[in-house]
């Protein structure tokens, strides 16, 4: 993915690759790959491309997304159905529609953190190429059908899903077991633009929910296939699970399941009065999705949390300078450091359900003293029970842990070292927020593992393992009780650091007794990545699943079975020939397989941390949420 080219719209990357022809499709992924080392020139709204020495190619984004075809000009002979504008988009970011939108009263100028994305209206209508082929007409009719079935009323029962919405669903499964079934090495830039258009068409006839996870599974495709840092695998299974479970239950949903399938289009911001706001913390954000900035945690006098972000299309270098930007919020003049050790005071507040805090015209806000963490209304957040934070985290609620705890030490895991600590008798492992070496999450973890027997207050992010485990964000500094460091900000010293304590001889890392679910995830995991292909090798699936049964987990070893099962099943034609593989059942059974590991995770995520023994805890966003409801 290409940083220096602007966002361009979901629907104009799947016009400008149906309206190629077959030829040109098969040399895409080339094409991209040699656009990528081409120089890059922006002058205002419009993006130059130097194709070569005599042909031009213009991206403009008005607004700051390419949002129609007509905004995508190449000077050379095959315009307008060439390979480079197809190869440019493909290669751009994908345009969220919040920056497409038309500013309002209520138009943020930041863009909300990519983990807290919200839907928002569609890209502007995509026009039919006139030379598409027969394909490529058949699509582009299909976008039309649900078009006119949006805008026409439905004789379906009000709490069923419209016939558009069914056929929309299912294109949206049929792409996503297309994705699955060849895996980031084989989903190209056609697979992908499948994906685009159906989440298109899914928009369009008014399934956000699933539309915002087709895009976001396009989207770490793309980061696996350019080796981004910011590319996580678990990222990737998450996003498809959620686009294929979504998809798959909108036909046969009803009532307020249907509700929630088919999501919301914008989060409305509500007024909320004055508020007196204390800064937490501040946290960088940088994603796959290409985007990048700063996201300052606040709570309020009751323990509220709120939220106020920075956060745009960059990279790593816009993660670390955003924290010293000022807060896009009424007139104030503090920065997103200063912030996060200050306090504000607004007035005219408007607030997502999320907590994010609106920045419209009517807000007014200004710089207020802050608390430390173990003075009020803070210290109030270390004050609930730990296992009643992990359960209203499970619970859907915000997912960040304000823990007490002593360093113990460390231990080492595939992905590099984890700092141990206790925590209410409890054996934590802390980790890093985020792996690249810009942000200075991993020499500061590194550091404080060094600060062996320091007591101190902490803010994490819930990390669902059949141990406790959370990503760690924000801590006490180790010699100065009274003052906090954000740790993806501020950088540790050597002299920071009080005295370690030399572990006592003999002493024993503590492992978890853990069951080997990880037999099952380890091969969701390897089809996402590798596609149906690598489950068709012969391995020890069988061994396996007589595993996951011995010690108990019989559904899990079925589940392995159809698996491997599924994987090579080939029918035959009348003539013995081989027919294709049937996506759909390697796509069913990897779902179940899927949503089956992701919920045991969080059954045992909850034991670990005893949650699970809490009666649970009433499912709340961040705002309106007291820590101790």
């Amino acid at each position: 993915m290409n940083q220096d080219l602007p966002p361009v719209a979901p629907s104009v990357t799947a016009e400008l690759i149906a309206a190629l022809s077959p030829r040109l499709r098969k040399r895409l992924d080339a094409g991209i790959a040699k656009l990528a080392d081409r120089p890059v020139v922006r002058d205002g709204d419009t993006v130059r491309i130097a194709v070569d020495d005599d042909t031009d190619l213009e991206l403009h984004a008005p607004g700051g997304a390419v949002t129609d075809v007509d905004g995508v000009r190449c000077g050379c002979l095959l315009a307008p159905d060439c390979l480079h504008r197809a190869a440019a988009t493909s290669a751009a970011p994908i345009a969220d529609a919040e920056v497409a939108r038309p500013a309002g009263p209520e138009a943020e100028a930041e863009s909300e953190p990519a983990t807290e994305r919200l839907e928002s209206e569609p890209p502007n209508e995509a026009k039919t190429p006139p030379e598409a082929n027969a394909q490529s007409e058949a699509k582009t009719q299909s976008v039309a059908k649900a078009q006119s079935e949006v805008k026409t009323p439905s004789t379906a029962e009000p709490d069923a899903a419209t016939p558009g919405q069914r056929a929309a669903a299912r294109a949206l499964y049929g792409a996503a077991a297309a994705v699955l079934d060849a895996g980031t090495d084989g989903a190209g830039a056609v697979l992908q633009a499948e994906v685009l258009r159906a989440a298109h068409t899914a928009r369009l006839a008014g399934l956000p929910r699933a539309a915002a996870a087709a895009v976001s599974v396009v989207t770490a495709v793309r980061a696996a296939r350019s080796a981004d840092p910011a590319y996580r695998l678990a990222d990737l299974v998450s996003t498809l699970r959620e686009v294929l479970a979504v998809a798959h239950r909108v036909p046969y949903a009803t009532g307020p399941e249907l509700t929630a399938l088919r999501g919301s289009v914008r989060q409305p911001y509500t007024p909320d009065g004055s508020l007196r706001l204390y800064g937490l913390f501040s946290e960088p954000v940088l994603t796959a999705s290409g985007h990048a900035g700063a996201v300052t945690w606040t709570a309020d006098a009751e323990g509220r949390l709120h939220t106020v972000s920075d956060v745009a299309p960059g990279g790593p270098g816009r993660a670390v300078g955003a924290a010293d930007r000022t807060v896009r919020i009424g007139d104030t003049a503090l920065t997103h450091r200063e912030l996060s050790r200050a306090g504000l005071a607004v007035s005219g507040a408007t607030v997502s359900p999320t907590g994010r805090l609106g920045a419209g015209a009517g807000v007014r806000a200004v710089r207020a003293s802050g608390a430390g963490w173990r003075d009020e209304p803070l210290g109030r957040l270390w004050a609930v029970p730990v296992a009643d934070q992990v359960a209203r985290a499970l619970a859907d609620g915000h997912d960040l842990l304000f823990l007490e705890v002593t360093l113990t030490g460390t231990v080492r895991e595939a992905a590099g070292d984890c700092l141990l600590a206790d925590c209410d008798g409890l054996t934590l492992r802390l980790i890093v927020a985020h792996d690249d070496p810009a942000l200075p999450y991993r020499d500061n973890l590194r550091l404080l593992a060094a600060a062996r027997g320091s007591r101190l207050r902490v803010v994490a992010r819930l990390s669902p393992a059949p141990h406790p485990r959370a990503l760690l964000l924000a801590a006490d500094h180790p010699k100065e009780p009274d003052t906090r460091l954000d740790l993806g900000l501020d950088r540790l010293q050597h002299a920071d650091l009080p005295t370690a304590t030399p572990p006592a001889a003999g002493a024993v890392v503590p492992t978890p007794d853990e069951a080997p679910l990880h037999l099952l995830r380890r091969r969701v995991q390897q089809a996402a990545s590798g596609g149906r292909q690598v489950l068709t090798f012969p391995g020890n699936g069988a061994s396996d699943a007589a595993r996951l049964r011995g010690h108990g987990l019989a559904t899990a070893g079925d589940l392995l079975d159809e698996l491997h099962s599924a994987a090579p099943a080939r029918g035959r034609d009348p003539f013995g020939r081989l027919l294709p593989a049937d996506t759909g059942r390697f796509a069913g059974a990897w779902l179940a397989a899927a949503v089956y590991t992701d919920e045991v995770d969080r059954a045992l995520c909850a034991e670990a941390w005893n949650a699970g023994r809490r009666s649970p805890v009433p499912a709340a966003r961040t705002h309106g949420a007291h820590p101790g409801t």
